[in-house]
């Protein structure tokens, strides 16, 4: 057992609550009235053109995947250092992934490198903002209109952050949100897929609802439904929407502890660098929302040591993603790529712990094992 584990889901306290009124009015399955006050207040709230609540992070992309009409021959470049959920959406339909390697400070894709990897068969980049930290969307929506790409914004860990000014998940032509339990605002697996396009948001509302048109006849719209395109069941029970309503209702003040904290964490560290450790930089136009502290070492070796350390008094630390070029199943389909600085990431970056009721004393506990020799 940790004395300091690296996550501790968030709980309001009101989620019961919550949920209890969703039993007493009896609508337990997708779209009933939780879910949509929960979508207008993110579409007011954030100032997402479209939006709809889905299971996972991972539904919202593979909707997104469709709506970009990839299939066999297409390619889609994708940051190798991500889950993989960000290659799979598309990698599903029949999409050949083309990774980018990190910047050299920062793990979110270097946008410099990107034009070389677009070819005559590029159809789409996904961006994903590594720490809710946002990429450079200037330049990378400059190329996707000089080329003609759809762009699609992974930002799972994004909720509550912002690239000057604007809302992640909502610059692109879709994006993808996560309430995964690890994430600063949850429902224990839950997502939402972000649509800019009022005529693609027309077809995103039939696909995630298994293909048919029932959206249409439940607004009186049509005198019945059918099968009109095609679909899956993308939609979350009541039950999981009303434990994240009271979590988005918090997520300003979750947001301005846990970046009190990350701040924390920053300056008394500020001596790592000694060791050959280096602390976060931060993108300019990045308003993040705290949601990873982490550091990154000269190499694996020094990393493991560290984790060691950390955990012999009691502190989870851990790293975190496999660069996906290196990964099993891509390097038994494709030739192997050199991404330096992806998988120096791999080999070196560490997370710390990082949540919403860590203690200050906890954290110049954290800090002063990794400064301690």
């Amino acid at each position: 057992m940790y004395h300091i584990p690296l996550n501790k889901p968030l709980i309001t306290g009101r989620e019961e609550h919550s949920i209890g009124e969703v039993i007493r009015q009896g609508y337990y399955s997708g779209d009933g009235p939780v879910t949509a006050g929960l979508q207008e207040y993110l579409h007011k709230r954030y100032e997402f053109p479209f939006v709809w609540l889905t299971p996972s992070c991972t539904q919202a992309l593979e909707i997104a995947a469709i709506l970009s009409e990839v299939g066999a021959g297409d390619e889609v470049i994708i940051p190798s250092y991500t889950f993989v959920s960000s290659a799979n959406a598309f990698v599903m339909r029949g999409a050949t992934p083309v990774f980018a390697d990190s910047r050299s400070d920062h793990p979110n894709m270097d946008a410099d490198e990107l034009e070389a990897l677009i070819t005559p068969r590029t159809r789409a980049i996904v961006v994903v903002h590594y720490a809710a930290m946002g990429c450079d969307m200037e330049r990378i929506l400059e190329l996707a209109h000089k080329h003609r790409l759809v762009v699609i914004e992974d930002a799972a860990q994004g909720v509550h952050a912002y690239y000057k000014g604007k809302a992640l998940g909502s610059i692109g032509h879709y994006g993808a949100l996560s309430f995964h339990e690890t994430k600063n605002v949850h429902c224990g697996e839950g997502g939402a897929l972000i649509v800019r396009d009022k005529d693609i948001a027309k077809r995103a509302e039939i696909i995630r609802e298994k293909g048919t048109n029932r959206s249409a006849f439940l607004r009186g719209e049509v005198d019945k439904y059918s099968w009109v395109d095609i679909g899956s069941s993308y939609l979350p029970s009541e039950l999981t929407v009303a434990f994240l309503q009271p979590q988005l209702e918090v997520a300003e003040a979750v947001t301005r502890q846990r970046k009190a904290l990350w701040e924390r964490y920053h300056q008394q560290l500020e001596g790592v660098e000694r060791k050959g450790i280096r602390r976060p930089v931060v993108p300019d136009g990045a308003e993040h929302n705290g949601h990873i502290y982490y550091l990154t070492c000269e190499d694996g070796q020094q990393r493991s040591a560290l984790i060691e350390k950390l955990c012999t008094h009691g502190i989870q630390a851990a790293f975190h993603y496999q660069a996906l070029h290196d990964s099993p199943y891509y390097r038994n389909h494709h030739k192997r790529q050199s991404l330096p600085n992806a998988e120096h990431f791999t080999e070196a970056l560490i997370r710390l712990p990082l949540y919403y009721d860590l203690t200050e004393e906890e954290i110049d506990r954290v800090c002063d094992v990794v400064l301690s020799n």
